[in-house]
């Protein structure tokens, strides 16, 4: 199992249970304790759990997200593939308001040789757009967010109202026909609406376990939705859902 695999599972094994000990993780997961060891201590400086003698127990709630630095080493082929047709729906010279995440720090990254206008809304997207050679870069004011280093409060909601872009490329916490598009974090949301508010056409990007979940802050109907990017793991109920509901649909 690779490392990124083991680490998730690590992660959700401690969430669901609360506490666990090494032993069992090494059974769940077919690697030594002592690797298992190793992974524990990698996560607890993430923040996400809390040794303790021959175990650990978990710091994320149930309603909380995954800190940004584990979430980024999570399936980062099936992210590049969903960045790569996000990119090839975007044409030179267009504006794009670019959420935060760690898909769309993807699609910053295909952005980079393009002629394009991109308002990256986080200093990861932004940082992997700084050096780019034809690229115009906008970037907001706001607060990032610890970890995530998204940028939100009234500067970052002001920017958006002054500003209208060809395309706004959301990423979710959550997204169902049922419960459209939810984010964990309250004023992520509202930059999240923001951003749509400011686009004339809204792409969504979300891997296949984004349309398992329902988080606390609700962001927009799916109706809201022009196309949403995933991969070809995403459940056949739901996205059918979505194309029912208007929503053009790309497995990737």
């Amino acid at each position: 199992m690779a490392t990124a695999d083991r680490l998730r599972r690590i992660t959700l094994a401690v969430r669901e249970a609360g506490s666990i000990g090494v032993a069992e993780l090494a059974e769940l997961t077919g690697a030594s304790p002592m690797t298992i060891r190793r992974d524990l201590e990698t996560l607890a400086a993430q923040g996400v759990l809390e040794r303790y003698r021959g175990g650990a127990r978990t710091l994320l709630l149930r309603g909380e997200e995954a800190p940004f630095a584990l979430r980024v080493q999570e399936t980062p082929e099936t992210k590049q593939r969903i960045a790569a047709e996000v990119a090839g729906l975007l044409a030179d010279g267009e504006s794009v308001v670019l959420d935060s995440g760690t898909t769309c720090l993807e699609v910053a990254r295909a952005l980079e040789q393009r002629r394009v206008t991109v308002m990256p809304l986080s200093l990861h997207a932004a940082n992997a757009l700084a050096g780019a050679p034809h690229l115009t870069l906008l970037v907001p004011g706001g607060r990032p967010r610890p970890g995530e280093l998204s940028f939100t409060g009234p500067l970052t909601m002001a920017a958006l109202a002054s500003l209208r872009f060809d395309t706004a490329v959301l990423g979710c916490c959550g997204l169902s026909a049922e419960h459209g598009l939810t984010a964990y974090d309250l004023d992520d949301a509202a930059v999240k609406r923001a951003a749509i508010a400011s686009a004339h056409r809204v792409i969504a990007v979300a891997d296949a376990t984004k349309f398992t979940r329902t988080a606390l802050a609700f962001v927009a109907p799916a109706a809201d939705l022009h196309a949403v990017v995933t991969d070809r793991a995403a459940p056949d109920d739901e996205t059918e859902a979505l194309i029912r509901a208007g929503v053009t649909v790309r497995k990737v």
